[in-house]
């Protein structure tokens, strides 16, 4: 009935049978988080259940490594469950009646680790989600962020190559969900496990994805990074998920910065200098070495008066100037270029010129047409 055009309701209204999941087709790649999101219903937490064949497909394949999960008996899929992945529950799944660091170990346990080789792993897992000093704590002692990170660590606990996580912080209040956001993207800077995450918060999902998969009525409309997700949707529908975002969090001085021509190099004159600042209409100019290292800004006034003095450039130019790097959010640039007297040098992390940013750089990116807006 899909394949002949159906929607889903239509097929609801005919059978009382629901699609959940149609013509899926994408690649995780490792090491990334990839969220999963929509609206309810959608399909996300039953895709995330396929993943790890909580639910079975009815056709299709789920390939890990080139092994095909929907393929397995009992017993290989065990195998992957114990080894190659592991899930991090909305609702926590902690046993009430064991401690933190036995709930941490419990993965471990099932794998029939030693004692004091899971008990030395779960360590090592509560300290990386913070929890250090509660390892004896009863769970029922810890609040709604702690016992989360206990989860957390359990997931962590067993060295999964894949981490699923279906809405793990929606149950949480709004300042701890964000505390959780950060510690996960502070722990995936670290360890750079395989994230599948589920939310059906946009701003979760542009914050912690490297891609996003947003998916309607079964199918995904949309897969790209959170940048082409909120510039270039596909459709309307996707449209709408974004309107209202706050494109300040989201675009980065990688978005928003112009090439930065012309520059000099450091080993130029001042004449020089002078004549490309005149060329393109310019006051300021910014120095680099012979590796395109950014050195410094050359101000017009400062070439003028070193020029009168006979002075050389490497005694004209600024080193104490305004630069970001690549990936610093525009929310973060907008008070730095509203207090600049110069243009921003945009580098990369380790020191090379890559754009600059002005302020009419900045409005554009973030302007929004009628057109657009309706």
């Amino acid at each position: 009935m899909v394949k002949s055009g159906l929607t889903k309701q239509e097929i609801f209204e005919k059978t009382r049978q629901t699609v959940g999941l149609y013509n899926l087709n994408f690649d995780v790649y490792a090491g990334e988080t990839f969220v999963l999101m929509g609206l309810s219903g959608s399909g996300k937490s039953t895709l995330l259940r396929c993943l790890n064949r909580l639910i079975s497909p009815t056709s299709g394949s789920i390939l890990i490594d080139g092994d095909d999960i929907a393929g397995m008996d009992t017993e290989e899929l065990r195998e992957v469950r114990r080894n190659k992945m592991t899930m991090v529950f909305q609702g926590f799944a902690l046993l009430p009646h064991r401690t933190v660091i036995d709930n941490v170990a419990f993965g471990l346990e099932i794998q029939g680790i030693p004692k004091n080789e899971r008990y030395e792993k779960a360590e090592e897992a509560i300290y990386k989600v913070g929890l250090k000093g509660h390892e004896q704590s009863n769970t029922s002692q810890l609040s709604g962020g702690m016992q989360q990170r206990v989860g957390l660590a359990r997931a962590l606990a067993t060295d999964p190559d894949v981490l699923l996580m279906d809405e793990a912080f929606s149950a949480l209040d709004p300042l701890i969900r964000s505390e959780m956001q950060d510690e996960l993207i502070a722990l995936q800077s670290k360890l750079k496990k395989t994230i599948v995450f589920v939310s059906h918060d946009l701003d979760e999902a542009l914050k912690l994805g490297d891609r996003i998969a947003i998916m309607k009525d079964g199918y995904i409309a949309q897969i790209g990074t959170p940048e082409e997700i909120l510039t270039s949707p596909a459709d309307d529908y996707v449209s709408e998920f974004v309107a209202g975002v706050d494109r300040t969090k989201i675009l980065t001085a990688e978005n928003v910065m112009k090439r930065a021509e012309p520059f000099i190099s450091i080993n130029s004159g001042l004449t020089v200098a002078m004549q490309l600042m005149k060329k393109h209409g310019i006051s300021s100019i910014f120095v680099v070495d012979s590796n395109k290292i950014l050195q410094g800004i050359l101000p017009i006034e400062h070439a003028v008066n070193a020029s009168k003095e006979k002075k050389k450039l490497e005694e004209a130019f600024i080193i104490d100037f305004q630069k970001v790097e690549l990936h610093t959010p525009v929310k973060d640039i907008i008070p730095v270029i509203a207090e600049s007297r110069y243009p921003l040098a945009v580098i990369d992390d380790i020191g090379k010129l890559k754009g600059v940013i002005v302020r009419g750089s900045v409005l554009g990116a973030l302007a929004i047409t009628k057109e657009e807006e309706s």
